[in-house]
């Protein structure tokens, strides 16, 4: 007879739990400030989470392509279509995301090699932390050729032309 009664229980336990996810993505979505329709296009962005599927199209329908790992890895937004948003990464690839699943944070990714980060705007500053290649760090300020970073507790400058998720010419604090 306790088996009747814990076989009867699951299913409100799956409404409930489905309900609470429901929820959560429901909040996820109404959160997300860079997937705003109207908002000018193309526009950087990041990713929201750590797990993300890029789309061959629009919609759920539509098959994975890929799969972005990289929480908070900045993304260009180039096409909307309700929800979803046609994105790049610094690569060039291209799909289909949920808007949901982006960010409006402000992110950068390091292109070449490994780079400094320098405690002052100038080629000749300190050297407060070395950063490799594909290192993602968040953008706090952008002058033409400097922006100041956050990446991995270390604040400090970066020469624009290393990174990629900031547009040539733009400058914001």
């Amino acid at each position: 007879m306790g088996r009747v009664k814990l076989r009867s229980f699951w299913p409100t336990i799956r409404y409930v739990a489905g309900l609470a996810a429901a929820l959560q993505l429901a909040l996820f979505a109404a959160s997300a400030p860079a997937a705003e329709p109207g908002a000018e296009l193309p526009r950087f962005a990041s990713l929201r989470a750590g797990e993300v599927n890029v789309r061959t199209g629009p919609g759920m329908r539509y098959p994975v392509e890929w799969v972005f790992v990289y929480r908070h890895m900045p993304i260009e937004i180039v096409a909307e279509f309700d929800t979803w948003r046609k994105i790049r990464d610094w690569q060039g690839t291209e799909g289909w995301v949920h808007r949901s699943m982006l960010s409006g944070r402000r992110t950068a990714i390091v292109t070449t090699g490994r780079r400094s980060i320098r405690d002052v705007p100038a080629r000749d500053a300190r050297v407060i932390a070395e950063v490799e290649e594909r290192v993602v760090g968040q953008l706090l300020e952008c002058r033409p050729q400097w922006c100041r970073v956050e990446i991995a507790g270390f604040r400090g400058w970066i020469r624009r032309a290393v990174i990629w998720g900031v547009y040539d010419g733009e400058t914001f604090d």
